[in-house]
């Protein structure tokens, strides 16, 4: 079971920092990604971090801005957004993966995600 926390409203060009807290599994051992969703849009993936901390990817529209981490001892992964854009606003997603990565597989069900909103 994973849990989303942390999203605001933010202006453009600020910072916020969302958590993700992972139960019922074996969290180092999965391979754990960030979705999003935007008002009228599909879900897109948007960053994973491989299980042992020693690879990361994003896709290119957030590159250089995003920091994706995740605390083994904790259960927990986090995305780091920084200049952020009105275009980032979405309900943001975490999943884990126990076989692929970097693209994380969408899991067959959600959990709650939690809401970004960037003001212009």
């Amino acid at each position: 079971q994973l849990e989303e926390s942390g999203g605001g409203l933010v202006q453009a060009g600020g910072s916020l920092k969302i958590s993700c807290a992972a139960s019922g599994r074996s969290f180092s051992t999965y391979a754990m990604g960030w979705f999003r969703q935007a008002p009228g849009k599909a879900r897109e993936f948007v960053a994973s971090i491989s299980w042992n901390v020693r690879f990361t990817y994003y896709i290119d529209s957030v590159k250089g801005r995003f920091t994706i981490s995740r605390d083994n001892a904790k259960s927990e992964v986090y995305l780091q957004m920084n200049s952020l854009k009105p275009e980032d606003t979405a309900v943001y997603y975490c999943a884990a993966d126990a076989a692929n990565f970097p693209f994380i597989r969408a899991p067959r069900d959600w959990g709650q995600g939690t809401q970004v909103t960037v003001s212009s």
